[in-house]
């Protein structure tokens, strides 16, 4: 059974927003062969170092404002997690946060 966190068009909305912060901040990377799912992962798949996560969610942050805190999300997380983060968990979390 699917969750409602992972369907309906407030997911589906925030993965577009997602996999458009992405290409406006990684705009030098070759993102157009790779395709972004919610299984992505942005360690392993998309090559993404700390400070390409600091700039994405930099992004994300200047679209979402308040109501959603990265820093406190992040900060709440193992770096393990961090590591295997897949755009799917962070869809669900601004997700939730928007609810």
């Amino acid at each position: 059974m699917t969750s409602p966190a992972t369907t309906g068009p407030a997911y589906a909305a925030v993965l577009a927003e997602v996999t458009d912060a992405l290409h406006t901040v990684l705009d030098d990377l070759e993102l157009d062969d790779t395709p972004i799912t919610p299984d992505t992962r942005f360690v392993e798949d998309l090559d993404l170092e700390s400070i390409d996560l600091v700039t994405l969610t930099a992004e994300l942050g200047g679209r979402y404002g308040d109501r959603v805190d990265f820093p406190a999300w992040f900060a709440s997380l193992e770096l393990s997690d961090i590591i295997g983060l897949t755009v799917g968990q962070l869809v669900r979390y601004i997700a939730g946060c928007l609810r």
